[in-house]
């Protein structure tokens, strides 16, 4: 990597091409910059001051002995200014008439070729602005027209000296070989504070300007083909202290598939680091450059698994009546509404690779019971990525059996299913987030209620607010308790599933600490839990009694437990 000052006339010395990333996203500056622009030019020719126009990473591009052009770059961060620079050159240019001082500082010297070549988006009207000969009028259409539009309407040339401008305008230029990575490098300087995602590195890398046929059948297609595809792929979620989006979700889940295929032999130290998600896009070009891997093969079987993902992946489920019946939509509601998207991987494994539904379901009906059961006991979720996203695909578990088979038999007691009696303690004394407490509780509502006898729909998982039964300010209304055992039993019965509720909206904090009568009735114009628990039959039964206390917590722990065997059956 080499860094330094640059000025305008050592980034386009005539013999250098610089190239957007033919797929990357649109010029989008608009008035706010290019005013600002042309003031700060003006404020150059002025004062003949140095003035730093941020930074300018450049990539070198492998070339070859047919080459017309040996010094090829890519534009990993400046397309925005570079952009801007070259439409305000032309215009100034063309003011001042000196066109031939534009075409030496920005075309090549051996051809007169444009030295800046565009993205897709923007190619056409680009180019369209350097190759003018007069200020001619050519509407609006996109952002690099209506640049042209303000400068030519805008600048001034008598505030305005080209070689002042040339020699004192510097960028900090970074320049990258062809093997560092820019990923990295962008991140690290990021001075633009726009982030590269890995889906915009991956078409980039998938795809030159010579294969907009290809890029349409195997990208365009599947990630943009319109407003709604777009949006489902840009859709952001909280994975750990990460937020991603579905489309880097996909190419990692994709990934982690990949490298588990027993033809590959991807070595296990590759293998840890193809499955670290901040270096996703190294990665991809890792595994097809080290293991000889056919591109178009590659974008064949990326296609097939994105039709999967969109068609199975919902994240509005989190929003909506949850099915009964175990299957993908309960998965789902798993995976985006309780933060375990470790699974995706697997889930994707099992959509692309079992065909019958009732299979599948199967499969998906024993990773709900075995989760929910983890979940009920608060056991360790750390080892759930090497389980979803290695073993169980790399071990080619594509049915029920082998899956409990593989769950029971493993050596790996991080990773046990818990029996019946780990669930009854794990009822009785587990303290749990109250994430994982309200979708314990929404994941039995959704499979005992009676959907008939209710004329309310369940609600989606996000719709539920969880309740303490017992107030955590208990001594408020509760009555006193004057020995300490009796204090620290009550308190410790108070955060488990026993004394826990999901309702349909908070209650008022005068009503949530309030004795228990008017904890369930409510007072004055403030409702309480008989209002907002409306149909929820893991709570109804308990609405009935005179009192809440240990006991009564104790029989509801009890009572939940009974539900959850039979809804979680283990094999026998």
């Amino acid at each position: 990597m080499d860094a330094g000052k640059r000025t305008i006339n050592d980034i386009f010395n005539g013999n250098r091409i610089l190239e957007i990333p033919f797929f990357q996203r649109a010029y989008v500056w608009g008035e706010e910059q290019w005013q600002r622009l042309l003031e700060d030019m003006e404020a150059v020719s002025m004062f003949n001051k140095p003035y730093f126009l941020g930074s300018l990473i450049l990539k070198q591009q492998a070339t070859h002995a047919g080459n017309a052009v040996g010094d090829i770059r890519t534009v990993i961060d400046g397309q925005q200014r570079i952009t801007t620079l070259n439409i305000f050159f032309k215009v100034l240019c063309l003011k001042k008439n000196q066109t031939n001082l534009f075409d030496r500082v920005f075309r090549l010297i051996n051809n007169n070729a444009i030295a800046l070549l565009h993205n897709h988006n923007d190619v056409d009207s680009f180019n369209q602005v350097l190759n003018l000969k007069d200020l001619d009028d050519i509407g609006d259409k996109d952002n690099i027209i209506q640049a042209y539009t303000y400068f030519k309407k805008y600048l001034n040339p008598e505030k305005l000296d080209i070689q002042n401008i040339l020699g004192r305008v510097l960028f900090v230029g970074i320049d990258l070989d062809v093997n560092e990575d820019e990923q990295q490098i962008f991140d690290t300087i990021n001075s633009l504070g726009v982030k590269l995602t890995t889906a915009e590195l991956l078409k980039n890398y998938f795809f030159n300007r010579d294969e907009l046929a290809s890029y349409n059948e195997f990208w365009m297609e599947l990630f943009e083909k319109d407003e709604t595809i777009k949006n489902y792929w840009d859709r952001e979620i909280t994975t750990g202290r990460l937020k991603r989006t579905f489309i880097d979700l996909f190419f990692y889940s994709y990934l982690q598939i990949k490298i588990q295929e027993t033809d590959l032999k991807v070595k296990t130290d590759d293998k840890i680091e193809f499955s670290k998600v901040e270096s996703l896009f190294e990665s991809y070009k890792r595994l097809i450059k080290d293991y000889n891997l056919d591109k178009k093969t590659i974008l064949m079987e990326i296609r097939e698994y994105a039709k999967l993902f969109q068609e199975n992946f919902e994240h509005e489920i989190i929003e909506n009546e949850l099915d009964a019946e175990f299957g993908i939509e309960r998965i789902n509601a798993i995976i985006f509404g309780l933060d375990t998207s470790t699974l995706i991987p697997y889930v994707l494994y099992i959509l692309k690779n079992v065909d019958d539904e009732d299979e599948r379901n199967e499969i998906f009906g024993f990773l709900e019971c075995y989760l929910m059961r983890r979940m009920v006991v608060h056991a360790s979720t750390k080892n759930y990525n090497q389980l979803f996203t290695d073993r169980l695909i790399s071990n080619e578990i594509l049915s029920k059996a082998e899956l409990v088979d593989y769950i029971s038999k493993s050596s790996d007691k991080v990773n046990y299913l818990p029996d019946d009696e780990d669930l009854r303690y794990g009822f009785d004394n587990s303290y749990l987030v109250n994430k994982q407490s309200a979708g314990i509780l929404y994941f039995i509502e959704s499979r005992i209620r009676n959907r008939r006898k209710h004329g309310t729909q369940l609600l989606g998982i996000s719709k539920y607010s969880l309740e303490h039964l017992m107030p955590k300010k208990w001594e408020n209304h509760w009555g006193r308790l004057t020995n300490k055992e009796n204090r620290d039993y009550r308190n410790s019965k108070l955060y488990t599933l026993g004394n826990l509720a999901i309702i349909t909206q908070s209650l008022n904090a005068s009503i949530r600490d309030a004795n228990w009568k008017t904890k369930k009735k409510g007072k004055g114009d403030k409702d309480g839990l008989l209002q907002y628990s409306a149909g929820i039959e893991t709570l109804a039964p308990f609405l009935n009694l005179d009192q809440w206390n240990e006991a009564e917590i104790e029989k509801r722990a009890k009572f939940l437990y009974n539900k959850a065997i039979k809804l979680w059956k283990l094999e026998e």
